[in-house]
């Protein structure tokens, strides 16, 4: 799929292989079957990628020949520039084949986005030599920095850097510190991973393919240009000079937030599809009379429960990325209430995945949890997925309810 290049009307043009132009939609399409036609590889190195801690090399490479790595990444570069919603369906047709390989490319995604946010002269250090250029981040400020001519240098250990063996470039928060050592605010590094080091850190129960390591960085000089203000993103204050570029105006919490759910709705997908699998085949339940199970009632209603739970979570998901590409199309940056409904929505999604699949480990049996069976797998990376502090559901719950009843102060200024 090739970009006509150019500036046209907002909406954006593409051409297929045979050269047919395809709109904005018809991309978008394309670019979420293009995800579904790889879930039978994915499924099949989901082991090995887990056992490796990193995303198998052919499932990168499947990736990078689909044009997956660049949902996010701008027209001007090659890239799809596609909606937010096209993300999070990508994502979650890849979280049916394997957790870590959908939570990477996401987040990698979610990465060529944040840079679109960045100026030209910084885009263009990324994209321009290698349109799917792949970035990781840690946007927790971390580590310490000093001010210095034409921008900061900083030294610190940034842990749970997502994607940071397949990345050539890496995102780091920090506090930028002004000439007389103040710290007017919170900002977010372009690095190039070759001037850091990784450290192994990741030894987890779930997701263990993500490489989710420990990025350090040692007297690292940052130009100010590759510097992102956090603390004007948080408004809606970006400093790329193509205002014009729909995806690019997306609220930036609300982005954050939504992405790291979409692999979390794909797990509980496949765990929902090999559940049923199985049923067809025909299996007994033990200690009863039933010599298929699928014949019982209790495993009809409690599959036709996980399946509406995996529903209602897609629902939310949609709702929140149609908010956040309906205002962004708009030109206005999404009002408090709303962000903060898109926080409730993503913990949302999270909890009924959980849920639906410990409904599905229920029906399946003890026999969920045989290291064979890749549905304990999808169960440690959906509850280990889950716990992202951006959607913990307490959190966003109180979150939400000050907003609703007009309560100035809040609990976080990530909304």
């Amino acid at each position: 799929m090739l970009p006509v290049r150019g500036h046209g009307s907002a909406l954006s043009r593409y051409r297929d292989v045979e050269g047919t132009v395809m709109t904005t939609s018809a991309k978008n399409r394309a670019l979420t079957e293009r995800a579904a036609a790889l879930v039978g590889l994915l499924r099949r190195n989901a082991a090995r990628t887990e056992e490796d801690r990193r995303v198998a090399e052919e499932n990168i490479e499947a990736l990078a020949d689909a044009g997956l790595f660049g949902i996010t990444v701008p027209e001007r570069f090659g890239g799809h520039q596609a909606s937010i919603r096209t993300l999070l369906e990508v994502s979650a047709e890849l979280g049916r084949g394997c957790g870590s390989t959908a939570w990477t490319t996401t987040l990698s995604n979610v990465c060529g986005w944040l840079v679109g946010l960045y100026p030209e002269r910084a885009q263009r250090e990324v994209f321009e030599t290698d349109t799917a250029a792949r970035v990781c981040s840690v946007l927790t400020p971390a580590g310490t920095s000093r001010a210095a001519d034409g921008g900061q240098v900083i030294t610190g250990r940034w842990p749970f850097a997502s994607g940071c063996l397949h990345a050539r470039w890496a995102l780091l928060g920090m506090p930028v510190t002004g000439a007389s050592g103040e710290k007017p605010e919170q900002g977010l590094a372009l690095v190039p991973m070759d001037e850091l080091k990784i450290e192994d850190t990741w030894h987890m129960a779930g997701m263990r393919g993500t490489g989710s390591h420990t990025l350090v960085a040692e007297d690292v000089f940052v130009p100010a240009h590759r510097i992102l203000s956090v603390t004007r993103a948080l408004r809606g204050e970006y400093p790329t000079e193509f205002t014009d570029e729909t995806l690019y105006r997306s609220a930036f919490v609300p982005v954050l937030a939504s992405v790291l759910v979409g692999p979390q709705l794909g797990l509980a997908r496949g765990g929902l599809e090999l559940v049923t699998a199985s049923l067809a085949k025909g299996r007994p339940i033990s200690h009863t009379f039933y010599e298929q199970a699928r014949e019982a009632s209790s495993t009809q209603t409690q599959i036709a429960e996980a399946a509406q739970l995996i529903d209602s979570a897609a629902l939310h998901l949609m709702r929140a990325a149609d908010d956040i590409d309906g205002w962004a199309a708009r030109g206005q940056y999404m009002p408090l209430l709303e962000r903060a409904r898109v926080r409730m929505d993503t913990a949302t999604v999270a909890r009924r995945s959980r849920e639906a699949l410990d409904i599905l480990l229920n029906v399946h049996g003890a026999g969920s949890f045989a290291e064979a069976n890749p549905l304990q797998r999808i169960w440690r990376d959906q509850e280990t997925a889950a716990r992202h502090a951006m959607t913990n559901p307490a959190i966003t719950s109180e979150l939400y309810g000050r907003a609703l009843l007009g309560v100035e102060e809040q609990v976080s200024a990530l909304i």
